[in-house]
C-alpha cells in the first residue's frame, strides 16, 4: 500500500469512528433525556384507556417520557402510593386535595374529567322527581361522603326535603349497587358515570344528572371534579415534563373522542359488545373532557366546596371552608 492509500484508509477509518461516536453520543442523549414519570393508574379506569393509547402510539417515547405505570386496586391505594411517594401522579378528587392542603400536603389538581354519575330510575318507575323519593329506597354508590350523594342533599334541601331521614338509605361499592338497581331491589340510584350508562344500556332513565345539580347549586358550567394529581415539590422540579406529559395526554383524548378504531379496541376492556351501549360509553366520555380555562374551573369549584363544606363538614373537607388558591396547578408560562 503507497503512503497515499495509506493515509486515505486511515482517514476512512477516522471518519467512520466518528461517525459511530457521534451515534452513540446521540443514543444516549435520547437516552438520558426520557425522563420518568411514575403513575398510579387504576386498571379498569378511563386513565388506563388513555395510557394504552399512548403507549401504542408511541406519543410517550416522542415526548421523550418513560412512563412507568403502577397497576392500584383502588382510589386509597392511589392515595396511600402518592403521600408515600411510590408514585409521582394519580387521579384523584378535587375535595381529597383540598382536604390535603389544609391539613399541611402541598397536593395540586389539574382537571382530568367533568363526568359525573346520575339518579337512575327504572324506564316505567312513578319516580319523577326528587320529591318522589320519599320512602323509597335509593342505592348510593361511594359512601356517605361521596360528593355527589351530598350534593344530591344540599339540592333537595332546597326544597325542604331531607333525604337521608325521609328515604331508605343502602350504601355500596358501584358495581354491587349496579346489580342490586338492574335485579329491582332499589328504587333509584346515585351510581358513577360508567354504571349509570350501563344501566341507560338496559332501559332505565336518567331522573337527575349531577352536571344538572351542580348547575342548580350555582356552577356556570360542568366541573371536573377529577383530575390528576402531584406534588407542588414534583411540579417544580419537572415542569416541563409535565407540560409534554399533558400535551400527549391531551392528545389520547382527543383521539379517543374521534377514532371508531380506538373504542372497538377498548371494547372488550370495558366490557361491552353491544355498538350501542358503547356508543353512550364513549358520548359520556366525551362530554366529560374538560373544555374550560383553569380560571372557570376554580370559580365554579369555589362555589361548589362551600356548599360540600356546609353539608360535608370538617370530615369531608378538614379545617378549610373556602378552596384554597393554590389547589390548581399552574404551569410555568414558558411550558
Amino acid at each position: 500500500m503507497t503512503p497515499g492509500s495509506k493515509a486515505k484508509a486511515a482517514g476512512a477509518a477516522s471518519g467512520r469512528a466518528a461517525f459511530y461516536l457521534t451515534l452513540a453520543l446521540f443514543f444516549n442523549c435520547q437516552a438520558v433525556a426520557a425522563e420518568k414519570l411514575r403513575l398510579g393508574v387504576q386498571r379498569t379506569g378511563t386513565f388506563a384507556w388513555e395510557l394504552a393509547i399512548i403507549k401504542a402510539g408511541g406519543l410517550d417515547r416522542q415526548a421523550g417520557l418513560d412512563i412507568e405505570i403502577a397497576e392500584l386496586a383502588s382510589p386509597e391505594a392511589g392515595k396511600i402510593a402518592l403521600i408515600g411517594g411510590a408514585v409521582d401522579m394519580i387521579l384523584s378528587d378535587l375535595l381529597w386535595v383540598a382536604r390535603e392542603r389544609g391539613l399541611g400536603a402541598r397536593l395540586v389538581f389539574a382537571p382530568y374529567s367533568s363526568a359525573l354519575g346520575a339518579l337512575m330510575v327504572p324506564a316505567a318507575s312513578p319516580i319523577n322527581d326528587l320529591a318522589d323519593l320519599k320512602g323509597r329506597n335509593l342505592a348510593v354508590a361511594g359512601g356517605p361522603l361521596d360528593k355527589s350523594w351530598l350534593l344530591l342533599q344540599a339540592l333537595a334541601e332546597r326544597s325542604n326535603l331531607d333525604l337521608k331521614s325521609q328515604t331508605h338509605i343502602v350504601y355500596g361499592a358501584p358495581a354491587l349497587l349496579y346489580e342490586k338497581a338492574a335485579n329491582g331491589e332499589a328504587d333509584a340510584s346515585l351510581n358513577f358515570w360508567n354504571f349509570c350508562v350501563a344501566l341507560e344500556a338496559r332501559g332505565f332513565r336518567r331522573l337527575l344528572d349531577m352536571e344538572e345539580v351542580e348547575r342548580r347549586l350555582g356552577a356556570k358550567g360542568p366541573v371536573a371534579m377529577v383530575g390528576y394529581v402531584f406534588d407542588e415539590s414534583f411540579a417544580q422540579k419537572n415542569p416541563a415534563a409535565l407540560a409534554r406529559f399533558f400535551k400527549i395526554a391531551a392528545e389520547a383524548k382527543e383521539s379517543l373522542a374521534s377514532s371508531d378504531a380506538d373504542w372497538e379496541k377498548l371494547a372488550p376492556r370495558i366490557g361491552v359488545s353491544d355498538p350501542a351501549q358503547l356508543a353512550l360509553y364513549r358520548q359520556a366520555y366525551i362530554d366529560g373532557i374538560p373544555r374550560r380555562s383553569i380560571e372557570a374551573e376554580a370559580a365554579d369549584a369555589r362555589e361548589l366546596y362551600r356548599v360540600l363544606a356546609k353539608i360535608g363538614g370538617p370530615e369531608l373537607v378538614g379545617p378549610a371552608q373556602e378552596l384554597d388558591a393554590g389547589a390548581y396547578y399552574q404551569a410555568p408560562q414558558d411550558y
